[in-house]
């Protein structure tokens, strides 16, 4: 069953949907919510399904952190990060430096007329963005890159029941070190560390940093595929429409976790207090009760803001909005830059925790 739900999990959801869709799962060791109705109440209902426990996953890696704490403790740390992720700052902040950089990244292979989009623009965006935003932007591309693919692997093992190896930690100590030397710089690090003790501020830059280049570069992969399969919805005026309807159809994180703080009934089953409760970001975008075929890519659906691909609740995505600004802006450069541009090979994104294409190999007219 994992590896149903890593590569093609889609029938797999409908079915459980339909017919259990709040379900144990031995291969997870917990329950699976596969309904839009009953994912939203998990993911509003901190007090009954919490992030705070010991086996959650990112948490195993990094340490404590807004993305593995609630109530008062998540505020305090997620709050002297929030006021800088506001529509308004991101768009003072990073509009110019994601133009400028999208603009040379695809200035770099233009001529080429063939590339491979995942690592060769949306990965380096998504670099680039971070390391700016916490002050590691003078750390190699491809240190950063490392950290996150070996932090990401650890993240994925333990959600699969498998025995982590030693790279994430790893990772996760060379990123301590530049983190820890980055206060004092204009980033949203130094802001923070006035509020949290050091290793707070390290634990939380570490989410972002995984966060922001993970779930961003899938975002953006994913929605470069789906535009480029569906190459009638190529319109430079429909891409907020077409990024909404990507991250319906394939959102880049698929699941997020909470535990039972008491014994609950859900969806039909009885879940008892401590149970892992995984809801299914996937399954629940395509619950035609919300989504009418919701298999088909249709950027006009007028319910589109009801996609959960940023989670609900007091785990909302910190960074939806500046996610979604990266994926405009490269998905505008790609259009206005590479006329003719179609997919030069199958795509198909795969993952369990994380969903994305191993690559997006394209073409087009070279100028």
């Amino acid at each position: 069953m994992i590896e149903q739900l890593t590569t093609d999990p889609y029938a797999l959801l409908a079915r459980l949907r339909a017919t259990e869709p709040v379900a144990w799962l031995p291969s997870l060791n917990g329950w699976l919510v596969t309904r839009h109705d009953l994912a939203l109440r998990v993911m509003r209902d901190a007090a009954t399904f919490t992030v705070d426990d010991p086996r959650f996953s990112t948490a195993r890696v990094v340490g404590p952190s807004m993305l593995s704490l609630d109530a008062a403790e998540h505020a305090r740390h997620r709050t002297p990060f929030a006021r800088h992720f506001r529509p308004r700052e991101i768009s003072d902040r990073f509009d110019g430096f994601v133009r400028a950089e999208c603009a040379r990244l695809v200035d770099g292979f233009a001529a080429a007329g063939r590339a491979e989009l995942r690592r060769a623009l949306a990965g380096p965006l998504s670099v680039a963005v971070v390391a700016d935003a916490l002050g590691l932007d003078d750390t190699d591309t491809a240190r950063v890159l490392a950290w996150y693919d070996a932090i990401v692997s650890t993240v994925d093992d333990i959600s699969a029941g498998r025995e982590p190896g030693p790279r994430g930690a790893e990772a996760f100590g060379e990123l301590r070190s530049h983190i820890e030397g980055s206060v004092g710089r204009r980033s949203l690090v130094t802001e923070a560390a006035s509020v949290l003790d050091l290793p707070e501020v390290v634990s939380n830059a570490a989410v972002l940093m995984f966060g922001g280049i993970e779930t961003t570069e899938g975002m953006i992969a994913n929605l470069l595929v789906h535009l480029l399969r569906n190459p009638e919805h190529l319109d430079r005026a429909l891409v907020p429409e077409a990024i909404e309807e990507s991250l319906r159809l394939e959102p880049a994180a698929a699941v997020v976790d909470r535990y039972a703080t008491r014994d609950v009934a859900l969806g039909g089953a009885s879940i008892a207090r401590g149970d892992l409760v995984t809801v299914s970001l996937t399954a629940a975008n395509r619950d035609p009760a919300v989504f009418p075929e919701p298999d088909v890519f249709d950027p006009h659906r007028p319910n589109l803001r009801k996609q959960l691909a940023f989670a609900h609740g007091p785990h909302f995505c910190l960074g939806a909005d500046l996610a979604r600004l990266e994926a405009r802006i490269a998905v505008e450069t790609v259009l206005d830059r590479l006329p003719g541009i179609a997919l030069a090979e199958p795509a198909t994104a795969s993952g369990l925790v994380f969903r994305k294409p191993a690559a997006v190999h394209v073409r087009w007219l070279p100028s």
